[in-house]
């Protein structure tokens, strides 16, 4: 007999009980579900809504079913619908009367709403927690390799020389971004929804803020009918979590082309890379190409939701369900990417050799002009100077620090004096403006970086 089935005649079709039901997937919110209900239970006990007595019976019977999922002793039925009615029902069958009337003052639309929130809170603190172990990944292979200097690309075509830890430090930089949405999909999370009951609230003399209280929330809703068919946070988590993926992405998208042959910079551990069926000589980089796969699944996810939210009215619909698939794929992914690539990154070898010799060649064009700017030129005549220089160049099959002042004064009267150093690490202490390549401005970049992940630490903390 269906918890709702009083007006019913006919018992539900076979294919239609396994089509609407949930429990395949929602069963993983069975802890969230029994603390909710453990917290429902003592608030009907401490306003009489119930006696303390039955509420002391429904928690004691909660914690045993708890201890029966956890141990796998737990028998699911796909007839419950969802994991919701499973506990329940099986709460009714072991303790009777006061099992039943658990249900007293809340819907499974509020419950659903209050779990789902629940779980979220924590997955957010544990994604946040891997944002930030990838960050000081990042930031020790940085510190590895302080001195190292490599082109920097824009177009893929080399552009200017950089100091490797500069580069890296621009990933820190995305995953501290992506720390703080995080903090604020806890914050939209953190929104205590029980009380709402179906849609209207309820007549019963409920204590929202006393469960609100128990179960950590910040504060309770402020609307029931929004209460039980806000899913914002879900979205709000959704973006984060695809914003990720596109950071992580873009960085193993680098790290395939750094690991080829034809850029050498890169070196991946074996244990983060896989061989071919039939080419003996391959080394692939799969792990990065899987989460640069994986960001699609996230991206999809976050439309899935957004698309089946949109045409929704007021108050609850089954619709909602298809919130958890989504949600739990997306989870799982971005936990699963944030650990492989702090694996990945935190074992691969930086030839440093490799990347400063691909710091010469023209990197250096831009500064050459800036040197004429400094000595009056407008920068538009220096750069058509410089850019006949490196046309010379190519055609002459020469460097631009190979060039003498007495060469380059061939092409502009200004150099006739001398000429900056060309030297790749020479362009790199010169580009000493905030936020720069400069040694002493990276220096600074690092320091941000250790408070911000010192800070993110104490948030983590703070929550477990």
């Amino acid at each position: 007999m269906k918890a709702w089935g009083g007006r019913f005649e006919k018992p539900t079709d076979e294919f239609v009980e396994q089509f609407t039901a949930s429990l395949p997937f929602d069963w993983r919110l069975f802890r969230v579900d029994v603390a909710g209900s453990i917290a429902h239970a003592r608030m009907l006990g401490a306003t009489g809504i119930i006696t303390t007595e039955e509420a002391g019976e429904v928690e004691a019977g909660l914690q045993r079913i708890r201890e029966q999922i956890e141990s796998g002793r737990f028998e699911f039925d796909v007839a419950d619908e969802d994991i919701h009615m499973a506990i329940e029902r099986v709460l009714t069958e072991a303790i009777g009367a006061a099992g039943s009337k658990l249900h007293t003052a809340r819907s499974r639309n509020d419950q659903v709403a209050l779990d789902l929130r629940m779980y979220m809170k924590e997955e957010i603190v544990n994604c946040a927690g891997l944002v930030v172990a990838l960050q000081e990944t990042l930031l020790s292979v940085a510190a590895e390799n302080r001195d190292a200097v490599m082109p920097g690309y824009t177009h893929l075509q080399r552009a200017q020389p950089v100091l490797v830890a500069h580069h890296i430090l621009a990933y820190v930089q995305m995953l501290a971004r992506d720390f703080v949405r995080l903090v604020q999909c806890f914050a939209a999370a953190d929104v205590m929804p029980l009380g709402s009951a179906a849609l209207a609230g309820t007549g019963f003399p409920i204590d929202r803020q006393m469960v609100a209280d128990e179960l950590g929330f910040e504060r309770t809703g402020d609307n029931s009918m929004d209460s039980v068919s806000d899913r914002d946070f879900v979205l709000d988590f959704l973006g984060a979590a695809s914003t990720i993926m596109v950071h992580l992405s873009r960085l193993c998208e680098e790290i395939v082309v750094w690991s080829s042959s034809e850029f050498g910079f890169v070196a991946l551990d074996d244990a983060y890379t896989t061989g071919s069926s039939i080419m003996p000589q391959k080394k692939n980089p799969d792990v990065a190409e899987l989460v640069r796969g994986k960001a699609g699944r996230v991206f999809g996810d976050l439309a899935a939701v957004q698309t089946m939210l949109k045409g929704l009215p007021l108050a609850y619909n089954r619709d909602l369900q298809e919130d958890k698939e989504s949600v739990f794929d997306a989870l799982d992914t971005v936990k699963d990417c944030l650990v492989a690539v702090a694996g990945m990154v935190g074992t691969m070898t930086i030839d440093a050799d490799a990347t400063e010799a691909a710091a010469g060649g023209f990197a250096a064009a831009t500064d050459l002009a800036d040197f004429l700017v400094e000595k009056g030129v407008a920068f538009r005549d220096a750069h058509e100077v410089v850019g006949k220089i490196v046309l010379d160049c190519e055609k002459t099959g020469k460097a631009l620090d190979e060039l003498s002042a007495q060469r380059l004064a061939e092409f502009h009267e200004a150099f006739s004096a001398g000429a900056p150093a060309l030297g790749a690490r020479d362009v790199i202490a010169r580009h000493d403006s905030e936020g720069g390549t400069a040694p002493e401005r990276v220096a600074e970049q690092f320091e941000a970086a250790a408070e911000q992940v010192a800070s993110a630490r104490e948030w983590l903390d703070e929550r477990g």
